[in-house]
């Protein structure tokens, strides 16, 4: 059954509507003239993976994200763990692009992880019609075995490409098994995915919600395009990329040009009863509440950084050029916390020069252990 878009109640939705647009607007005309821009993004994607975690019913602590991040986990990373660090990667991926990206068809199938099949396939098309043009070689013998050798040989180039991603950190879609030369994908996994779910057509239904909604106030769009998401259940196992494409349209349209929007924090707030309500004009407005929430959080926040920004830079004064401390206080803000490694790392110091600026510093030790201690702003 189609997503529809009639019958909806407008008449409680625009006070809510307005409501969320004007924070949302407030926030990101902050967020531009911003001393601690930067600071305040990242630490924003970060809550905004560990909350997309929660809402799926998963624990996943700040602290073990950002060290996981820093590639210095203190124990073993759990499923979860490292599906947060994959929303916190993608999120980096969509605001590192130009704000019509991720809803445009190459951002999409990259999003969802069929880019680079897309990729091939094209590719492999291209060399096809070219070796169409000219099927006998000078001395007259079929260049069919040319062509597969040539398959062959582009396929072992894209399997030494994936590699240098994978051990770079960079974000890898899940692999299919391929026969060389015949571009056979594995069947999917009965236990793990429904071999009756129809992602084309899902995803298809989806955008056609995208175009139905053109005419709509941004925000009254973004809600409804959150609802369809989950009502088509659009992705088996990435239901968490529908809040930040909607995120990505919100930048898009210039709403919240600078950030990208957290809705999973905001929608971390809303009870369940209210984003799961049978009646679909309550679901709405629970999703418009969720928005109104994650601005608001977002201004509070950046208040806060502001506020510690200014505590911290007190310290700085009288200091030599060659400090080190400026360049600390800028990763405290990026970080909800950072720890001795990643000082070390980032700074190019001893463990106890990293140990002496903390304390030069004055930020409070999060952990309360004495090993793997790390230190953040209150």
């Amino acid at each position: 059954m189609a997503y529809t878009l009639d019958k909806l109640p407008l008449e409680t939705l625009i006070g809510p509507v307005a409501r969320a647009t004007e924070v949302l607007v407030r926030l990101d005309e902050r967020v531009a003239r911003s001393p601690v821009r930067d600071g305040f993004v990242e630490r924003q994607h970060f809550a905004d993976a560990a909350s997309a975690l929660w809402l799926a019913g998963e624990l996943v602590h700040v602290e073990d994200l950002v060290l996981h991040d820093a590639h210095m986990d203190i124990r073993t990373p759990t499923h979860e763990l490292t599906r947060a660090h994959a929303v916190l990667r993608t999120r980096r991926r969509i605001f590192a692009q130009k704000p019509d990206w991720a809803l445009s068809r190459d951002g999409f199938l990259a999003l969802t992880g069929r880019g680079e099949a897309m990729t091939a396939l094209g590719q492999k098309s291209r060399e096809g019609q070219g070796a169409g043009a000219s099927s006998f070689e000078a001395d007259g013998r079929d260049d069919t075995e040319d062509d597969l050798l040539a398959e062959e040989f582009a396929e072992i180039d894209a399997v030494l490409a994936r590699s240098s991603k994978i051990l770079s950190g960079a974000s890898v879609p899940a692999r299919k098994e391929e026969t060389f030369g015949r571009n056979r994908p594995e069947p999917q996994n009965g236990l793990i995915y429904d071999l009756d779910w129809n992602e084309e057509e899902r995803v298809a239904e989806w955008q056609a919600v995208i175009a139905g909604t053109r005419d709509l106030p941004v925000v009254l769009r973004a809600a409804l395009l959150l609802e369809a998401w989950s009502e088509i259940e659009v992705l088996q196992h990435a239901a968490w990329l529908g809040p930040l494409l909607v995120a990505a349209l919100l930048r898009q349209e210039g709403l919240a040009a600078h950030h990208l929007a957290c809705i999973h924090l905001g929608a971390k707030n809303i009870p369940r009863e209210r984003r799961r309500a049978r009646n679909r004009g309550d679901r709405l407005l629970a999703l418009l509440d969720a928005i109104h929430d994650a601005a608001l959080a977002g201004l509070k926040e950046h208040d806060r950084l502001v506020l510690a920004k200014s505590q911290m830079e007190r310290r700085l004064k009288q200091r030599r050029a060659s400090s080190k401390l400026p360049d600390l206080v800028e990763l405290v803000l990026s970080r909800p916390l950072v720890s001795t490694g990643m000082i070390q790392e980032r700074l190019k110091v001893t463990k106890q020069g990293a140990l002496n600026l903390i304390g030069e510093l004055g930020v409070r030790e999060m952990t309360g252990r004495g090993r793997f201690r790390a230190w953040g702003i209150v």
